[in-house]
């Protein structure tokens, strides 16, 4: 049997700038703070939320051992170590390792993508360079290239494969590839609208965008339904689906960062190509949030 990285929702965490555009290192050790208060049951830094793929290779390495260093082992820490370049993803999985991350999070090869065959190759190649659990990231909304079932189940046999966070939205595929992979193969939610739906069909939990706001929620949503409050899980998952799809109504974590700043945790813009939402869009977002006692 595989170990379990982890089950409930493990964040993945913003990374917050200064106003001159640097990582800022005191916010993310308070975030990451406030995270294991409320909850959370893993970190998943330098992801798609957490800006990865504009971090230079220094902040990237810098910000992994940081916070594996603050975490100090209360609960997991995952890298997002993934590239379109196969070479490159495992130089920053093995800087991960060093680093003593619990694991690693891989996407899926973006813009130059790959065929079926290829994503087989890439990742096994990646697993047979490391020694730490991988966990795949299929977002093909993102990247252009979406994971079968059938290559998760080719996959699912390699040792360090231990599981995926699934973003393609179809629950179809979704119970395709439990059936295929069985209880060996961790699936989580990658979007925070589909916690409860997933987990009925035998996900693990959530790594979710939700819990940079309220932790406390997206932890509670996968604990319910672990401890068999299946109606506890759906009903929270449903009172908390305006709060979900309003984080995304622009591109992530354009909405997640302005939220969290809209609440006072002081996280910074994002970087460029992402920019700022627009007033209409804000005051929307605004209002969302105060209907949840968020912002006054």
């Amino acid at each position: 049997m595989k170990k379990t990285v982890f089950t409930g929702a493990g964040v993945a965490i913003v990374t917050p700038f200064t106003e001159d555009n640097k990582v800022n290192y005191d916010k993310l050790a308070e975030l990451l703070e406030f995270q294991i208060a409320n909850k959370t049951d893993a970190i998943i830094i330098c992801g798609t939320t957490g800006e990865g793929s504009t971090l230079d290779h220094e902040e990237h390495s810098e910000a992994i051992r940081f916070t594996v260093d603050v975490v100090n082992k209360r609960i997991p820490v995952i890298a997002g170590t993934g590239s379109n370049d196969t070479n490159y993803a495992v130089k920053l999985s093995n800087e991960a390792e060093k680093a003593g991350v619990d694991a690693l999070l891989s996407v899926t090869p973006y813009y130059n993508k790959t065929s079926q065959r290829g994503l087989i190759q890439h990742f096994n190649h990646i697993a047979d360079n490391v020694s730490v659990p991988i966990i795949l990231y299929n977002v093909p909304s993102r990247t252009g290239v979406n994971i079968t079932p059938e290559t998760y189940f080719e996959l699912s046999h390699h040792e360090r494969i231990v599981g995926t966070k699934e973003a393609n939205g179809d629950i179809s595929s979704v119970a395709k590839t439990i059936s295929l992979c069985g209880e060996d193969f961790s699936v989580y939610s990658g979007n925070d609208d589909q916690v409860t739906a997933l987990m009925s069909l035998g996900g693990k939990g959530s790594i979710s965008v939700l819990s940079n706001i309220v932790p406390e929620i997206a932890h509670a949503i996968p604990a319910k339904y672990l401890e068999g409050d299946f109606k506890g899980s759906a009903k929270l998952q449903l009172d908390y689906l305006a709060l979900c799809n309003v984080l995304f109504s622009d591109v992530n974590p354009i909405p997640v960062k302005e939220a969290m700043n809209m609440m006072g945790m002081n996280v910074g813009d994002c970087r460029l190509p992402l920019y700022k939402m627009t007033e209409p869009a804000k005051e929307h977002l605004r209002k969302v949030l105060a209907n949840y006692g968020l912002v006054k």
